[in-house]
């Protein structure tokens, strides 16, 4: 793709607005814009990584053996009634009332209405242990929208929710999900730290969160550096209870978060079976929560530079960035759509940066965006018919004949 057809509004300046460092580069690398306080908009670049985290979510859920649907985000206010966190939401649910007279709200999550669909789609236990989960918008009334899209009244989050027969049932699930986190999280690049956390007005008896390490982060961890032990901080530093090693409070931010329900919803809302005796029960459940918008400035934080963004390969909007340094040169631009041509053929997603610049606002909208590996064609090509391979991640180059320059991008972007 071009870069001159594509939406990529770089800013030189950190705008005033900007809080955390994932903020600032999201703003100056022109992948977001904010419409109002706690809404943005996905510029194209933007939007690439989000559905690439996307694309990695789905496929470690799918492999769980978890099915996705898309629930409504317009929520009949009679439902969340029924289990009374209308009112322990009250403050953050955006609630209206629509011309026929019914009282609805947007949603800020969906443990009504998933037990509400199974409740009355479920006639036997022989349909046990399900797994739903979507990628759905989500809408909250933060009293105080911060950090870009770290706290916004208008997020993308994944939820899937599990229904089981017993808590051996549940366990199992919930393991599945535990394990499943870990790998989107790594696949994101992401360094996290798992702790047992308070289950607050989602219920149920265990929960544990995922934290990404930021020095603007709302929530703070006590870590082990020794065996990796967190746990949240409650007053203070702690004698890490697994290796005895001195603790250190970081500051972060919470990706993810998962919760063993029990009945919570499913007494409230009637949602029961009839086991293999024809006994009714209440289905068990478990919910999990990724913030997905949320992920796009968390990787930014766990990586940047002084020079911009440093995208994991799994996430970044391209896999390469092509430099031809003089668009105006016959023989560059040749070589340069020639090498395009193979790398598009054989599936690699490349920018072509066909914009009529100086190679130096080149190179600094190339580090600022982060696209993981850059081609560079300048004179010296044509000369000594080799290319310049950049990796972004630790600055290093190598020059390629020209007819190796495929097979070598190949490796390359293996083994990054």
């Amino acid at each position: 793709m071009n870069w001159s057809k594509v939406f990529i509004p770089t800013l030189k300046e950190t705008p005033k607005e900007a809080e955390s460092t994932g903020h600032q580069l999201l703003l100056r690398a022109g992948f977001v814009r904010m419409l109002m306080a706690g809404a943005y908009t996905y510029l194209p670049m933007g939007l690439r990584v989000l559905e690439n985290i996307q694309g990695i979510i789905r496929q470690e859920m799918n492999a769980t053996g978890a099915s996705e649907l898309l629930l409504p985000a317009l929520h009949p206010l009679e439902l969340w009634q029924k289990t009374g966190r209308d009112k322990d939401l009250g403050e953050v649910m955006f609630k209206f009332k629509d011309r026929r007279g019914r009282e609805l709200s947007l949603g800020p999550t969906h443990e009504e209405i998933i037990t509400d669909l199974v409740k009355n789609n479920l006639s036997s236990y022989r349909q046990l242990p399900l797994v739903l989960y979507q990628i759905q918008t989500k809408f909250r009334d933060e009293i105080r929208p911060r950090f870009g899209l770290i706290r916004c009244c208008e997020f993308i989050m994944k939820d899937a929710y599990s229904f089981d027969e017993d808590e051996a049932g549940l366990d199992k699930n919930y393991q599945l999900m535990f394990e499943a986190y870990k790998r989107i999280f790594a696949r994101c690049g992401l360094k996290v730290l798992i702790t047992e956390a308070d289950s607050g007005v989602m219920g149920g008896k265990v929960s544990h969160e995922f934290m990404v390490e930021a020095p603007l982060g709302e929530d703070v961890v006590c870590f082990c550096p020794q065996c990796k032990t967190a746990k949240a901080a409650k007053g203070g530093s702690s004698l890490c209870f697994t290796c005895n090693t001195e603790m250190r409070q970081v500051n972060t931010i919470e990706i993810g978060h998962i919760f063993k329900l029990g009945t919570k919803y499913s007494q409230a809302l009637e949602a029961v079976f009839p086991d293999k005796s024809g006994q009714l029960k209440p289905l068990i459940m478990g919910c999990y929560g990724i913030g997905v918008s949320r992920l796009v400035s968390a990787i930014i934080e766990q990586n940047n530079d002084a020079d911009g963004i440093l995208w994991p390969k799994e996430v970044a909007p391209f896999q390469i960035i092509l430099l031809p340094l003089d668009v105006t040169n016959p023989e560059i631009m040749e070589a340069a759509n020639s090498l395009y041509r193979q790398l598009a053929e054989n599936g690699i997603e490349v920018l072509f940066d066909d914009r009529n610049e100086r190679a130096g606002v080149k190179f600094k909208d190339a580090d600022l965006i982060g696209v993981p590996l850059s081609i560079v064609i300048g004179k010296k090509s044509i000369e000594e018919k080799s290319i310049e391979l950049r990796v972004r991640k630790d600055k290093s180059s190598q020059l390629v004949p020209q007819a190796q320059a495929l097979n070598m991008v190949k490796n390359l972007l293996a083994n990054l």
